[in-house]
């Protein structure tokens, strides 16, 4: 991304755009900011922008954002593969599968090493059946799949295929595991470290993402928005 093609023909025509998402920020959240600054900088009235695929608030990384005519190009990077590092924690459970909500139980882990942990990657590598987390943005019957969480009523959730063609442990260091993932849109990380830790016979949640690839986009590409708004002038 060359940030000395900036103009405001160059967002009007499309551009697509790599940012390194911040913690906690969601992903229309930055897609907002961006629109704004934008909108600022050039006075425009309105321009569109858009992000092609969402990535959690506790998670950062690479999200691709579009913006004018190559916002018409948001289904087909969406359908691209995508790879992230991260850290499970084994040895308890969470509701949202994540570090969104407390411990709601604890497991051994003392039956564990790093060969079994390695081994075992191989049962989730492939096309595979996964459950979506209920803390999820996901809607059944107009609703988001997390407000039905947060009021603590049940929702039926059916499993839906998804395709893993990596999953790597780069490091085990009880209770925590580093992994890197590559895997086809749709597929939950957070509901992955669910599985995994069932299928180890403990529990595991997501404590750390980070996504590095979309496609052929690489997190080396991306700019902060700090760096943006520098060059953006």
């Amino acid at each position: 991304m060359d940030s000395s093609e900036f103009s405001k023909d160059y967002f009007l025509n499309g551009a697509v755009l790599c940012f390194d998402k911040p913690l906690h920020w969601t992903s229309f959240q930055l897609v907002n900011k961006l629109r704004w600054l934008i909108k600022q900088k050039y006075n425009l009235k309105k321009i569109k922008v858009g992000h092609a695929g969402t990535l959690d608030p506790l998670a950062t990384g690479l999200v691709i954002i579009c913006t004018g005519k190559a916002t018409k190009t948001i289904p087909e990077l969406m359908g691209q593969a995508k790879t992230y590092t991260g850290e499970f924690t084994l040895g308890a459970t969470r509701p949202s599968f994540d570090m969104e909500t407390e411990i709601d139980a604890e497991f051994p882990i003392e039956h564990l090493n790093a060969e079994l942990i390695k081994a075992k990657t191989q049962e989730f590598t492939g096309k595979i059946l996964q459950q979506p987390p209920v803390f999820s943005a996901l809607k059944k019957e107009g609703k988001r799949l997390y407000e039905y969480a947060r009021k603590g009523e049940a929702v039926d959730i059916p499993k839906r295929e998804v395709e893993i063609t990596n999953f790597e442990i780069r490091l085990v260091d009880l209770p925590k595991v580093r992994f890197e993932v590559t895997c086809s849109k749709g597929t939950y990380i957070r509901s992955l470290a669910q599985d995994f830790g069932q299928a180890l016979d403990s529990g595991a949640y997501l404590s750390a993402l980070r996504r590095t690839a979309v496609g052929n986009f690489r997190l080396e590409q991306a700019l902060s928005l700090e760096r943006f708004v520098d060059e953006l002038g």
